[in-house]
């Protein structure tokens, strides 16, 4: 069984087409029994996802495809504008809770044209975490289009060193890049011993919905469909493609898929709802919670203002009552 890894939904804001409650239908339709959401940047979807997985039967996988600053996440330069994509997914609740943290700072620290993340950052929240390398805008298969050969293999060892999981992820869009990343990923995996996983970027759902996707992208870049110039998909295999389909396209990498399902396996997140996640107070016996804050309240306010005033009194009533 096939686990689509890389799924960019309608929350890839401008970027993904995939509405969740038809993408959901249509991995059912399959006979998917997981899959993944890894929109960029961004977990704006995650629960909208969750929620309707698991009410069609199919395991969620959350996930996030993180922009990965070029040096670090504080840099403004021109090199800056274009980060490297990296495809996070969370195996349990630490790996989510620690998505969520990434993606916070990289929307407050690190927002530079999209919002970014870096090695640090990566390091200190990578528990609980699986990570791939990424499109062909990752780190590995950039460095490698470059021809930056030694650095390319330098980092995908780093990446094995922090995340316990770690896998090259191979791609089979017919595009030049593509054609020259490939190759070198096989020899860094055999080399390495990271093994591979088979994904498929994923921005819509049926194939005919290139069009769309195309009017999409024109929106985002502000540009028309006449303009030959313009950023454009390479073609229109960017869909959910069947089990049977990824599986002739990676009919000689059987370890590939393999470990898609290893991966959908491994990922085992259960989220709570329908409480209040409040912290828990112990209160001092025969004293209920408003009580207790009343008590300390007055008491602070003797140390926070030299001289209480009727009206300093007037505010922290007000305050108690609301």
């Amino acid at each position: 069984m096939f686990a689509h890894l890389h799924v960019h939904t309608e929350y890839s804001l401008l970027d993904g087409l995939c509405r969740i409650p038809q993408l959901v239908s249509r991995a059912k339709e399959l006979g998917m029994n997981s899959l993944a959401i890894t929109d960029h940047g961004a977990m704006y979807g995650a629960i909208n996802f969750y929620l309707t997985a698991k009410e069609a039967g199919i395991k969620p996988i959350i996930g996030c495809e993180f922009y990965v600053a070029v040096s670090d996440r504080h840099s403004r330069t021109s090199a800056d504008k274009n980060p490297y994509h990296l495809t996070l997914l969370a195996k349990d609740k630490t790996g989510y809770q620690n998505l969520l943290k990434l993606s916070t700072k990289a929307h407050l620290e690190g927002f530079y044209y999209k919002p970014r993340v870096d090695k640090e950052l990566l390091a200190q929240y990578h528990q609980g975490l699986i990570a791939l390398s990424g499109c062909a805008h990752g780190e590995i298969p950039r460095l490698i289009l470059e021809g930056r050969h030694q650095e390319a293999k330098n980092r995908a060892l780093w990446y094995k060193q922090v995340f316990t999981h770690y896998y090259l992820e191979i791609q089979r869009h017919p595009i030049p890049e593509l054609k020259e990343v490939n190759p070198e990923l096989l020899s860094l995996s055999t080399e390495l011993d990271i093994p591979l996983v088979a994904t498929n970027d994923v921005h819509y759902v049926d194939r005919q919905d290139a069009p769309s996707h195309d009017l999409l992208l024109c929106i985002q870049t502000n540009t028309s469909i006449y303009d030959e110039k313009r950023l454009k998909m390479a073609g229109d295999f960017f869909y959910l493609k069947s089990p049977q389909e990824m599986a002739e396209l990676f009919s000689d990498l059987p370890q590939a898929l393999e470990n898609t399902q290893r991966i959908a396996q491994a990922c085992e997140l259960d989220l709570e709802f329908g409480r209040l996640h409040l912290p828990e107070v112990d209160l001092p016996y025969g004293k209920t919670a408003d009580e207790y804050l009343a008590e300390i309240c007055w008491q602070g306010l003797s140390q926070r203002y030299p001289r209480v005033t009727p009206e300093v009194e007037q505010r922290l009533k007000y305050e108690l009552k609301v």
